[in-house]
């Protein structure tokens, strides 16, 4: 699944990318098999496409697959090795704890000047400098300094010859002509050792910026094992991609001003990658959603109800396919726009008018079936039934009419009808609700509940 990290990660390359008239590069590293299925890069394309990041635009160049350029890499690694720049190692982890006292400890340099050849078993080494430092110029982190004697001669390319990944992204960023990488701040710690193979490959290293850590609410790293981390879930649940664009476009930059609600072409316009923040980003959920229902609300109707449609249909409904009308949710569709933060809450607004009988909520019935709302239903359902047309206003008239006999405000006399035709005390208008859902049909729940009541359910 697609990490919201990465999104973020993905839409700040995209908008530095169209901003300069550059190309996005999508890269699947896909040389640990385990790791790698098609349907997971289907889903890394579908996912990106969703934040808008489209392999029809000009801008997109890829999916590259870095196992198509396993040759490249390894010839990078022999070209080291013959410039005197890496050394071959017959050392295991157990003869280094021996040697060093610890499993914990850096390679020590045992191999580095015994010229061993290469044979099956045998690691090659990056040879680190001895003195020195590695200055890492970043956009977002300034210019982080590493002695190179804190740099092991780290491994390049495994016992079967395989180069590692340091080496194999160091040489697709070469080969892909990539002069800006924007990542997370989790792998400065390889930027160092990757910037020395880019010197020792005789090359110009890129523009190196790494992006803040996002966090939860109790400021740990957002993980997959504990929070909900991928995109496809939040699309899944009725955020829109807009709104998810929007968000992540915040986390770590901001436009200026009290400006956070923007479509995405200003954010693009706006954004400066030496402006985002260094220090851990929030992902505020609450947040999130509140954008989410700006986004909802800003939507056409017919937009609205475009978007609702897979949550008004299998296998998200809970009423049968026979059962959904559109035009009928059509008619409310707009009360439940200004109501929802969420798609995916539509269902639980309109439910009573797409199942045959009220989903009742327990604690709902409990605190509006109180007592002479036995009496008030049975006035009310009279009332109903002579009520000429079958419309919000009259129905709202004849009503009040009960209330007043009852020496009641209409809003503690809407509760029991509430809760009877809709089986929720909250929800969309009653009267609007009450017209959609048809006179026959009103009545009969009105009925229902009276039986109830005089059965002693609640």
């Amino acid at each position: 699944m697609f990490h919201v990290g990465g999104a973020r990660s993905a839409l700040y390359n995209w908008a530095v990318a169209r901003q300069s008239g550059g190309t996005f590069v999508l890269r699947i590293e896909d040389t640990d098999a385990a790791r790698n299925k098609p349907e997971w890069i289907d889903g890394i394309i579908s996912a990106l496409a969703a934040i808008g990041i489209s392999a029809a635009d000009p801008h997109f160049e890829g999916p590259y697959f870095q196992s198509a350029n396993a040759a490249r890499h390894r010839e990078a690694s022999l070209s080291l090795h013959q410039a005197g720049l890496a050394y071959y190692c017959d050392c295991t982890r157990e003869t280094l704890a021996l040697r060093t006292g610890s499993q914990h400890l850096g390679y020590d340099g045992f191999c580095r000047d015994r010229d061993l050849p290469y044979e099956p078993g045998r690691a090659l080494r990056f040879r680190t400098p001895d003195e020195g430092e590695t200055v890492v110029v970043d956009l977002v982190r300034g210019e982080p300094s590493f002695p190179n004697s804190a740099i092991e001669d780290f491994v390049i390319a495994r016992g079967d010859g395989s180069p590692v990944f340091l080496l194999a992204n160091v040489v697709d960023d070469l080969d892909e002509g990539v002069t800006e990488v924007i990542r997370g701040e989790e792998h400065l710690s390889n930027t160092p050792k990757q910037q020395l193979l880019w010197q020792a490959l005789g090359a110009v290293p890129p523009v190196w910026a790494h992006l803040p850590v996002i966090v939860n609410e109790k400021r740990q790293k957002l993980s997959k094992r504990r929070d909900k981390v991928a995109l496809e879930d939040y699309l899944a649940e009725g955020y829109l991609p807009e709104a998810m664009v929007n968000y992540l476009m915040l986390l770590g930059w901001g436009p200026g001003g009290d400006r956070e609600i923007l479509p995405y072409e200003e954010l693009e316009r706006l954004f400066r990658v030496e402006d985002v923040n260094g220090s851990s980003a929030f992902f505020d959920v609450k947040k999130l959603t509140a954008f989410n229902g700006e986004y909802i609300r800003a939507l056409s109707p017919d937009a609205f109800v475009s978007a609702c449609a897979p949550w008004l249909s299998a296998p998200h409904a809970p009423w049968p396919p026979a059962s959904y009308d559109t035009a009928v949710f059509a008619s409310v569709a707009p009360l439940a726009q200004t109501r929802i933060a969420v798609l995916s809450e539509i269902t639980s607004y309109v439910d009573f008018l797409f199942l045959d009988e009220p989903v009742h909520d327990e604690a709902s019935w409990a605190k509006a079936m109180k007592e002479g709302a036995l009496r008030l239903l049975r006035e009310t359902a009279a009332v109903f039934t002579a009520v000429p047309q079958w419309v919000p206003e009259p129905l709202k008239e004849a009503l009040e009419s009960v209330a007043a006999s009852h020496g009641l405000k209409l809003g503690k006399a809407q509760a029991p009808v509430r809760v009877a035709v809709t089986g929720r005390t909250v929800g969309l208008p009653l009267f609007e609700s009450l017209a959609a859902l048809g006179r026959e049909r009103t009545l009969a729940r009105l009925t229902a509940a009276e039986s109830l009541l005089e059965g002693g359910a609640g």
